[in-house]
């Protein structure tokens, strides 16, 4: 079964990301730096050069052709030669799930070596970051936002790093509601009620809704039937199943099924599967 980290469209919807700053640098002094912590992310790509970065305690030595997201509030140390400093294609970028960042300040510095095939990609998307962030209008902002999503992706996904989700989650406070998410993911067919959700987080009912919410956007019931009628949509998608089947599998009688699947989705079970079928 899915685990909920890996299905957390709630949380996703929550995302945001700005570029704050985008640039193409040679220069020596300004690569240098002693135990920074900035309060933004940092996104390079080297194109040449040599030195080295620390990201609390931990030494690298990053290459040309690599790419590197250094976490907001890390402790960052970097130099570079004199003689031969980085070529470094770079942003400054701000990203967050709701109020909490996405990349969590104790996080190790993400580096990758890109393929040959990527490369010119990369250099291009960041050249039309640089230009498109000196326009600063609409259209502008949101093409870097969505070539900066681009990226990330490409960093997390290339070096391995796509549980960066699940270390999400379990920090701190967020650890609590992963627990309660991967409960709900188990038990959609079952009834559930929001005292049995908060008991499992060790809050009074009237601290966990808001406490949930707060995290997920939506309180604890409503999320129990978002999940549910997603579970409903894949089954009518991607599946014969019988939908009186489908009703049960979501732990709802069938007439209250039907009721509530076309209260939120504007049509019939039916209509759905028909529809989206159809699209196949």
């Amino acid at each position: 079964m899915n685990s909920p980290l890996n299905n957390t469209g709630n949380l996703l919807d929550k995302l945001t990301v700005t570029v704050t700053h985008a640039s193409l640098s040679s220069k020596y002094p300004g690569w240098n730096r002693t135990n920074e912590t900035p309060s933004f992310n940092r996104l390079y790509y080297i194109a040449g050069g040599e030195g080295k970065v620390i990201i609390n305690g931990v030494t690298h030595y990053p290459k040309p052709n690599q790419l590197m997201i250094m976490p907001a509030g890390s402790t960052q140390t970097t130099e570079t030669s004199h003689d031969n400093p980085y070529i470094r294609y770079f942003c400054h970028f701000d990203a967050h799930i709701g109020e909490w960042p996405l990349f969590h300040s104790a996080n190790k510095l993400y580096i990758i070596d890109t393929l040959e095939h990527d490369r010119n990609w990369i250099r291009t998307t960041f050249s039309a970051m640089i230009e498109q962030f000196q326009r600063n209008d609409l259209l502008s902002t949101l093409r870097n936002q969505a070539s900066l999503l681009n990226l990330l992706v490409h960093c997390l996904e290339s070096g391995g790093n796509m549980d960066f989700l699940k270390r999400f989650m379990q920090t701190s406070e967020r650890g609590k509601v992963a627990h309660v998410l991967q409960y709900i993911d188990e038990r959609l067919r079952d009834r559930l009620e929001v005292e049995e959700l908060a008991e499992l987080a060790h809050l009074h009912p009237n601290y966990f809704i808001p406490y949930f919410r707060k995290i997920m956007g939506v309180t604890p019931m409503l999320y129990v039937q978002q999940k549910r009628m997603e579970l409903a949509k894949r089954a009518l998608s991607f599946s014969d199943t019988r939908i009186s089947d489908i009703a049960n599998q979501v732990g709802m009688e069938l007439a209250h099924f039907s009721r509530y699947f076309k209260k939120t989705t504007g049509v019939s079970p039916s209509a759905y599967r028909n529809s989206t079928k159809q699209a196949e």
